[in-house]
């Protein structure tokens, strides 16, 4: 993964730049979005031309030769590619949410070489979650073996990590009597790295968000970053990973609202008892499409507004602006993603029976955002934000809120 032979991504200079070069390549990544899904054929070379842009290094700080473009740029671009494949809309996600990590948490060393791999179009997947188990025994572990330090353990919805060249892993260790956690940038092909592509969920099929098995994996001391660091201090980690998240229900909704609003125009039948030519022409269908319209903008405006709390946290990051950056992004993310799933339904709905051709594909849209709907729960973004309007209570800092 250091070779010489490799391409050199192109490097982007500012956030219209980010975006132009987003816009493109989505109106390619949109040619065989349906075929990949229904195939399930994973996107290698989609990705390797993603990457290769210079989209996947946008983030990283003016200081180590990168654009450093806002977080409502990231989340733009995310939500563009999204709404070609929303697939390919998530696979980065866990990169930037490492690029964050690295931002607050990296040595000047390792800030110098992470952030250099991403610029050169180096993709970062993720290890993260465990599989399924609250048993601090079982999970997954930096060890002292002698003079080396050895990864052990099994993840689960490792989103990326098949496509990656390096895998930032979460990761327990002990001192003492003191339970930490590290994040561990793992090569991809380092000797004990297992990665599966078992990931079988209706939705977002081609993520590759299976399992990672690390056994005895040799692991260098320069790839270890304090990870509970990012969040015993107020950082902008958490805020970035939801925004994210957010910009992928909303690039989902705005293309199933296009395809809704082609397909009323030139397929959709009226009803019967309607008295009216065309489907486009049906005042219930005409009030359900202004809603679901409206709805969208409402989302991306909030989408907007949060990714300014953001940036104000991130040039001042304290324990108020932290605060109202999670807030903004925690209602973003709720409107997202209702206006998301709003927009999947509708085109289903109003489309009638010929909108579930499967040579369409419009049940996908559905599919991906159901499936990605449920990576964080609303009813705790809900409660957060009504704690902090009653109370002022700021709420926790993790990568979930």
């Amino acid at each position: 993964m250091d070779k010489s032979i490799e391409p050199v991504a192109r490097v982007i200079t500012s956030g219209e730049e980010a975006l132009a070069v987003a816009r493109g390549l989505a109106v390619d990544f949109a040619e065989g979005a349906v075929s990949r899904d229904a195939e399930r054929r994973l996107p290698w070379e989609e990705l390797a031309r993603f990457s290769q842009s210079g989209l996947w290094g946008i983030t990283v700080p003016r200081a180590f030769g990168g654009a450093d473009v806002s977080a409502g740029t990231l989340a733009e671009v995310i939500a563009i590619i999204s709404a070609a494949d929303a697939s390919l809309g998530q696979i980065p996600q866990n990169h930037f949410y490492a690029l964050e990590i690295l931002r607050f948490a990296g040595s000047d060393a390792q800030k110098a070489r992470f952030f250099e791999l991403a610029l050169k179009g180096r993709r970062f997947g993720n290890a993260l979650s465990e599989v399924g188990t609250r048993d601090f025994s079982r999970r997954t572990r930096l060890i002292e073996d002698g003079s080396r330090l050895v990864l052990q353990g099994t993840k689960f919805y490792c989103t990326g990590a098949i496509y990656a060249d390096w895998i930032p892993t979460h990761a327990l260790v002990r001192e003492g009597d003191q339970k930490d956690y590290r994040l561990v940038f793992v090569p991809r092909d380092a000797p004990g790295v297992t990665v599966t592509d078992d990931w079988d969920g209706f939705g977002q099929r081609i993520t590759g968000s299976g399992s990672v098995r690390f056994e005895d994996v040799v692991v260098a001391p320069e790839w270890i970053l304090p990870f509970s660091r990012v969040f015993d201090t107020p950082t902008t980690v958490g805020p970035i990973a939801q925004i994210m998240h957010a910009a992928i229900d909303l690039g989902i909704g705005r293309a199933a609202h296009a395809d809704t609003l082609h397909f009323l125009c030139e397929r959709a039948r009226p009803w019967i008892d309607s008295a009216v030519e065309t489907a486009a022409e049906d005042p219930l269908t005409i009030r359900d499409v202004g809603e679901t319209a409206l709805r969208l903008r409402a989302a991306e405006a909030l989408l907007r507004r949060a990714g300014r709390a953001v940036d104000a946290a991130r040039a001042v990051p304290d324990e108020a602006s932290v605060a109202e950056a999670s807030i903004a992004v925690a209602q973003a993310r709720i409107l997202t993603d209702r206006a998301g799933l709003r927009a999947a339904t509708k085109l289903l709905e109003l489309g009638g029976a010929s909108s579930t051709f499967a040579a369409d594909g419009f049940d996908r849209h559905w599919r991906n955002v159901r499936t990605h709907t449920t990576h964080d729960p609303l009813r705790w973004k809900y409660q957060a934000i009504g704690r902090y309007a009653l109370t002022g209570e700021r709420p926790p800092r993790h990568g979930a809120i």
